[in-house]
């Protein structure tokens, strides 16, 4: 495990690389000895510093959640990060690519609480009976290490690479569809780049918000009532470039669209 001063350290180095649109090297190459236990106490510090400089912690992710993702990312196992109400991005506006370092598209089936999830002992029946609706989202994922040369410690104190979302416009409560069976396809300037079924990420997102409740509980988080819970995407991350237009179909849950300049 790190000390103190090297924790801060991190999460300083961390806030830097992303104010400045600068990555740097990855944390576990300067401290091998980090852990998952301070991964998270770092990202804890830096989401503690965006709220006390006006952020609002708006929602949750869980990452790494799909074997295509473990597998494209080089990990073992999901990790979690928080989302924040300016991460929350309008999807009738195009999205700056110079504001990040190196942006990725995902594809995911997002959860919004309309009650508080309990924490040890979360099961997927506590997910369903608590969540208000679902939504179609495109998660904008970005890196601050540098060219996502990531081990699981690297992208947890990074706030799991999350970055911001898209939401699209359908509403669609769980027992009007079967969150664990949604066909979806991306498309990229109307191409087709990546196509997927929610059953990939852990079997069943559900199971996925549940695992984050469990987790987060641990380090004194709660999942509230009105928060997003985004459980990890159903295709591999897709490169994004200036001027480009993605647009994400899910069968029975609309689509939603993100434009970048």
């Amino acid at each position: 495990m790190l000390n103190l001063d090297h924790r801060r350290a991190a999460a300083d180095l961390l806030r830097a690389a992303e104010l400045d649109r600068a990555p740097i090297e990855p944390l576990t190459a300067r401290w091998p000895e980090v852990d998952v236990e301070d991964a998270y106490r770092i990202q804890l510090d830096n989401v503690r510093r965006r709220c006390a400089e006006g952020a609002r912690v708006r929602g949750h992710k869980v990452g790494l959640s799909s074997p295509v993702m473990q597998r494209m990312m080089g990990v073992g196992e999901p990790d979690y990060g928080h989302l924040l109400d300016d991460m929350v991005l309008a999807a009738d506006r195009p999205i700056p690519v110079a504001r990040y370092c190196a942006p990725r598209i995902e594809v995911e089936v997002g959860y919004v609480l309309g009650a508080r999830l309990p924490g040890r002992g979360c099961t997927e029946a506590d997910v369903l009976a608590a969540t208000e609706y679902l939504v179609p989202a495109l998660e904008l994922i970005d890196s601050r290490i540098r060219d996502w040369r990531i081990a699981l410690a690297d992208t947890i104190a990074d706030n799991a690479s999350s970055a911001g979302v898209v939401l699209g416009e359908a509403r669609v409560r769980p027992g009007e569809i079967d969150p664990a069976d949604v066909e979806a396809v991306l498309h990229r300037d109307g191409a087709e780049v990546a196509r997927g079924n929610t059953s990939a990420v852990l079997g069943d997102p559900t199971t996925a918000v549940a695992w984050l409740a469990r987790t987060v509980a641990e380090f004194g988080v709660v999942l509230e009532a009105g928060h997003l819970v985004l459980p990890g995407s159903c295709t591999r991350a897709v490169d994004v470039d200036p001027g480009s237009v993605f647009r994400a179909e899910f069968a029975g849950l609309g689509h939603v669209t993100a434009r970048f300049e």
